[in-house]
């Protein structure tokens, strides 16, 4: 598997997933972890993070993204940040661009897709828990996490107001080592990516619903059609 070597993964323990191209909430994605130090193993992870004291799993759907300011303080999220980080693969993400009132036309929010220049895929910084439900005790154990944001850099803030953390690889093994419980080393990992390394195109509106998937949603639109 690409990612297993792009990320040096030590084991596999999940199936090959389906190409997705509109994740939502509680949508199964790639999370490589470190059980062990230095043991990097590729799993599966519900994306929506469903804390070790919730009482059951729709809690997760309000907690897809997680502010990078205020990790160590939210109850959801400081234990997971000292002990339970994870890199998120994936190959873009898509964000709103607001385009203003042009004559008849309606201000109209843009979707734009904004990817890796070289070509590589993008490693967000997260967090991830497991959870059993307490009514369960026999029950499944459900590994889920959540994607951490940070300020936009300069080419993403004309687009939208916050961005997801991308780990550079220099920063890989600190930000999963298990064992490094210093807060004062992770914080200056939580930065915007710089410009240089993303680029950012329209593409067409039918992302906007969930049910749309497909290859044809990263494909780049004539500005011409922004509005159509």
């Amino acid at each position: 598997m690409l990612l297993a070597e792009r990320f040096d993964v030590d084991e596999i323990a999940t199936e090959a997933h389906q190409p997705d191209y509109n994740v939502a909430p509680r949508a199964s994605v790639y999370g490589i972890v470190e059980r062990m130090p230095g043991a990097r193993v590729l799993e599966s992870l519900r994306w929506g993070l469903v804390p070790s004291w919730a009482k059951d799993t729709k809690i997760g759907d309000r907690m897809i993204n997680a502010r990078a300011e205020t990790l160590a303080e939210k109850p959801a999220y400081k234990h997971a940040f000292a002990r339970r980080r994870c890199i998120l693969p994936a190959d873009g993400f898509y964000e709103w661009r607001l385009q203003p009132r042009q004559g008849a036309r309606k201000a109209h929010k843009q979707p734009m897709f904004i990817h890796r220049r070289d070509g590589d895929p993008l490693a967000f910084a997260g967090l991830w828990e497991t959870w059993c439900d307490p009514s369960d005790a026999d029950g499944p154990w459900v590994a889920s996490c959540v994607i951490v944001t940070t300020r936009p850099n300069e080419m993403l803030e004309p687009i939208h107001d916050r961005m997801p953390v991308v780990l550079g690889e220099d920063a890989w093994s600190t930000w999963l080592d298990p064992e490094n419980h210093d807060l004062c080393r992770l914080a200056p990992l939580l930065v915007p990516a710089p410009s240089e390394w993303l680029e950012a195109y329209p593409v067409s509106t039918r992302v906007n619903k969930a049910s749309s998937n497909g290859p044809d949603l990263v494909d780049p639109i004539e500005p011409e059609t922004l509005f159509q």
